[in-house]
Formats: structure tokens, C-alpha cells, sequence
């Protein structure tokens, strides 16, 4: 797989988009920060959107009371979006635009659910963070203070953390973050993979054929019905990619762990965009909308990619 050279990143520290890490210690520690972050935006007529964990939401809600500038706060449901990381960044997109249609300054407050993260969707939730920077160089001014609690998360997340966002809040002060760096993101290794059930080398004309073998594979674990035929739509396009862009075949692999089911693809492209498949596609836009889908229709995806070492695309859906 291939796709057009990443145009040049802005520096995040001078970009409009300014991305601050709150790390704090506890509910209380969280709702201090929280309510000091949306009082300052709504004395200063912005509007604010929240995503924080149901529990969060209640306890903000009940600090609010009833502020005569809830009309510009808004809190969303981070679950409708499911699980998967490479959803988040368009629905912040729709999220700006809306906003700044309507004329409003911006900030938002966004905690992911690093508890209840499987390991593989805490790799992608950080790449996420590291993506934010990219995503929004270019976009109307706005603030996103992203809560992290240290009584909960590992030491590495912080890590990985303190290195995506160029600025941070601790103890009631906004400023510079000295751990940021505006460099490559670190990926850990993919898990590896387990028994394998199936082992195709595919090439023009054979779609048909991986669909047939991940149909096999996924029925031994009962995954079929809708779910199977989101899957199959989205190894499809994989798979096309494959074929035009990654040296005209690829290897799929299936495989079940645990409650998910695994079809895994390589190839011998080379992927340099690395907001590939979490941007919306443009309405006109031809070609470039195979890794979307699969974002859209696959509880997660998770991509490695390099010039020496070729792509991995590896589709997750979870059976139950």
C-alpha cells in the first residue's frame, strides 16, 4: 500500500490548535482541574464540549448546577463512537465546524477510557494523541485539555502522554510542556500472531478467495451477520490496496484471541501518510477511502508501515 507524500507539519507549539496535557490524582484532583478549565472558557463566551467517562460527566454536572451558560456546554457520549481510536478525530472535525459556524471560541475536554483499554487499543489511543497535532495544525483556533489520572494509568502511558502535547496544566497553571517532542511516534511492536487458522498469499483476482477464507475462519468462532459483512467490506478494500499500491499482492493471515477475531495483511507498500483512514474522506474525493471504511466498520485497526519493512494492516472485530 502507498499513498501521496504527508505535506509538512507546522510546529504544534505555534499552531492555533493548543493541546494540553491535565495530568491530576483523583476525582477530586479531576473536577477541580475540569471546572477551573470550562469556568475560564464560559467567562470568556466560548462554547465547550466534554468527553469524559459517564461517572466524570455526572460528577461535572452536578458541580454545574444550574450556570446560566450551559447552553454552550455540551457533553458527549464517547461510547456511541465505539471503541476504536481512528473514529475520534472526524467527530472532534464535525465538532469545530459546527462551532465555529456558529461564530463560538472552542475548547474541549476529552479523557480516553485508558481503564477499560484493551493493550493493543492503549497503543492506538496514544497514537491518537500524537495524531491531534498533525490533524489540527491547520484548523481554526481551539483548546483540548486531555485528562490523565495518575492513580489509574501506567507510568508508560504518561510517558507517551507528556511526549504528545506541547503543553500541560498542573497545579492550576497553564504553560509550555518540557517533555513534548514534535518528532516520530514510537509504536510498540504488534502482539504476534496467534496459531493462525488461515495463511492466503493473494494477488489480482483474488478478493473473492480472502473473502472466502476470513468467512471460513470467522465462522469457526461465530462471527457471522452483519458484523462478518462489515468485516468483509473492509478486508476487501485492504486487500484492494494491497494489490494497486503494495506491490500487486499480500499475505492474509486469521486468527481468533481471546473474544476478538483477527485478519492481519501484509505487503510490500508503504504507507506515508500517518493520518491515513482517520480523516473523512472528501465528498469528491476519488480513491483514498479503503482505510476510512475500514476504520468505520472494524473495532480497531492498527497499522505499521515503513519503506524497508513493507505495511501491516491488522482488522480487529470483537466477537462479542
Amino acid at each position: 500500500m502507498t499513498s501521496p507524500p504527508a505535506a509538512p507539519t507546522p510546529d504544534p507549539r505555534v499552531a492555533a490548535f493548543r493541546h494540553e496535557l491535565y495530568p491530576y490524582d483523583g476525582d477530586t484532583a479531576f473536577l477541580q482541574g475540569a471546572m477551573s478549565f470550562i469556568d475560564d472558557a464560559l467567562s470568556a463566551d466560548e462554547t465547550v464540549l466534554v468527553a469524559v467517562s459517564e461517572d466524570k460527566q455526572h460528577m461535572l454536572r452536578q458541580a454545574l448546577g444550574r450556570t446560566t451558560a450551559r447552553e454552550r456546554l455540551s457533553f458527549v457520549d464517547t461510547g456511541a463512537l465505539g471503541r476504536n481510536p481512528g473514529r475520534l478525530i472526524p467527530a472532534w472535525q464535525d465538532w469545530i465546524a459546527k462551532s465555529v459556524s456558529d461564530g463560538l471560541p472552542v475548547r474541549g475536554i476529552s479523557e480516553s477510557p485508558w481503564g477499560t483499554a484493551t493493550p493493543a487499543e492503549r497503543g492506538e489511543l496514544s497514537y491518537h494523541e500524537w495524531l491531534l497535532n498533525r490533524a489540527f495544525a491547520d484548523s481554526p483556533a481551539w483548546w483540548l485539555l486531555c485528562p490523565y489520572d495518575t492513580t489509574a494509568v501506567e507510568p508508560t502511558v504518561l510517558d507517551s502522554a507528556g511526549r504528545c502535547h506541547p503543553f500541560h496544566f498542573l497545579e492550576g497553571a497553564h504553560g509550555d510542556n518540557p517533555t513534548f517532542v514534535d518528532g516520530p511516534f514510537v509504536f510498540d511492536d504488534l502482539s504476534a500472531a496467534r496459531d493462525p487458522d488461515h495463511v492466503l498469499i493473494y494477488g489480482a483476482g483474488d478478493l473473492g478467495r480472502v473473502r472466502d477464507e476470513i468467512t471460513a475462519g470467522a465462522g469457526k468462532h461465530g462471527l457471522a451477520g452483519h458484523r462478518l459483512q462489515d468485516l468483509l467490506v473492509a478486508a476487501t478494500e485492504v486487500a484492494a490496496n494491497s494489490v494497486r499500491h503494495g506491490g500487486g499482492s499480500g499475505t492474509l493471515r486469521t486468527w481468533a484471541s481471546g473474544d476478538t477475531f483477527v485478519c492481519q495483511f501484509d505487503d510490500a507498500g508503504h504507507i506515508r501518510d500517518p493520518l491515513a483512514g482517520r480523516m473523512r474522506p472528501a465528498p469528491h474525493q476519488i480513491g483514498g477511502r479503503g482505510l476510512w471504511l475500514a476504520q468505520q466498520l472494524c473495532d480497531l485497526v492498527e497499522i505499521r508501515s515503513t519503506a524497508e519493512d513493507g505495511t501491516t494492516v491488522r482488522l480487529s472485530t470483537y466477537l462479542s
